[in-house]
């Protein structure tokens, strides 16, 4: 972690009523002309419209299996879309297991029968998860927080759940017996990690009636060997710059690639492959990997573009920003020595 001074890193997002995308961390510092509802129209127009689809299924992959990381290594494995389960091995101890956003019902939506379908497996089987430590949960978005696999993982474990204001209300229904709720760069210890929540730019609801009552955003694990970010859900912006002024030293970036067409309005929330590449360059992490693509059909670009893409703006350099198979593991090695060789982690640092 960088220590020293950041100016206006953390503007203004809630109103007192709602939470808001701070306009001055927009490419274009631009407000949005449309107010909630409106923009919930427009969506839902454009989700009835006649539109690209997707095929109902991909050809199967090869199986995946976990294994157990080593003492100092970090084992990323892409379950799909944006589940993501990183274990960090401890000398003497079980691996620290963190999930994020798990997702393993066949449909991200309220309805049983209706709103997106899985078109691909989850890369590694519910009943094949080893006991989880910790869940994060980025926002309220049903892609994103499903309540059937949480409420399976609640009955499963005592993990803590952490997560940003606003959706401990939806987090009780799943039955999670812990929740702890970070604003934009507050921290919290757990399982001697250190988790703090970082911004993005997006939104939330899970009706028409509470868009943006629950805040959205990232986490940074650090732990005693490797920092590992998770953006969640996000438009490209500056608050990157942002993040990278506070963690100069990143492992791991995991970076969202898909749902960014139809552009004109999809790209206040969502980046593109080329942006993720810009967010990548910004963060400067040693390795990344690419999320939110290939399982669920939530806007118009093909299947497999996203990918394509990203390996397309890679094509003239090296490559460590991965998109991964469903269920496939990026391996980061353990350090020379360990980054806090006192065996404690730098204290917290805050803006004076």
């Amino acid at each position: 972690m960088k220590h020293g001074l950041v100016l206006d890193d953390n503007p203004p997002h809630f109103d007192g009523t709602r939470y808001f995308n701070p306009p001055s961390w927009r490419p274009d510092n631009a407000v949005s002309g449309r107010t909630p509802a409106q923009r919930f129209r427009n969506i839902l127009k454009w989700q009835l419209s006649l539109r690209p689809r997707w095929p109902d299924a991909l050809p199967p992959q090869k199986p995946h299996t976990l294994t157990a990381p080593a003492p100092g290594e970090c084992l990323a494995t892409f379950i799909g879309h944006a589940t993501v389960l990183l274990q960090f091995g401890r000398q003497g101890r079980e691996p620290l297991r963190i999930i994020t956003d798990p997702v393993f019902s066949e449909r991200c939506s309220p309805f049983r029968s209706f709103g997106p379908r899985r078109v691909q497996p989850p890369g590694i089987c519910f009943e094949d998860l080893p006991p989880i430590d910790l869940i994060l949960v980025s926002h309220c978005h049903y892609d994103h927080m499903d309540l059937p696999t949480l409420r399976i993982l609640a009955r499963k474990g005592d993990p803590l759940c952490i997560t940003l204001p606003g959706n401990r209300s939806h987090l009780e229904k799943a039955g999670l017996p812990r929740i702890v709720e970070l604003d934009w760069w507050d921290s919290t210890q757990a399982e001697g990690a250190r988790i703090s929540a970082t911004p993005a730019l997006h939104g939330s609801a899970r009706t028409p009636f509470d868009q943006n009552k629950a805040l959205w955003g990232g986490f940074m694990i650090e732990t005693q060997d490797k920092t590992v970010f998770f953006a969640g859900d996000t438009a490209w912006g500056r608050h990157f710059d942002a993040i990278h002024n506070r963690w100069n030293t990143i492992d791991l970036a995991i970076l969202p690639i898909g749902a960014y067409e139809p552009r004109n309005f999809m790209r206040r929330v969502h980046m593109n492959p080329e942006e993720a590449v810009m967010a990548f360059d910004t963060l400067k992490p040693t390795q990344a990997m690419a999320i939110h693509f290939g399982t669920f059909q939530l806007t118009d670009e093909a299947i497999l573009e996203p990918a394509a893409r990203l390996n397309l703006a890679f094509q003239d350099r090296a490559r460590p920003f991965k998109a991964l198979e469903n269920g496939e593991t990026l391996a980061l090695s353990p350090p020379p020595a360990s980054r806090y060789p006192n065996g404690t982690m730098s204290p917290l640092w805050k803006p004076s």
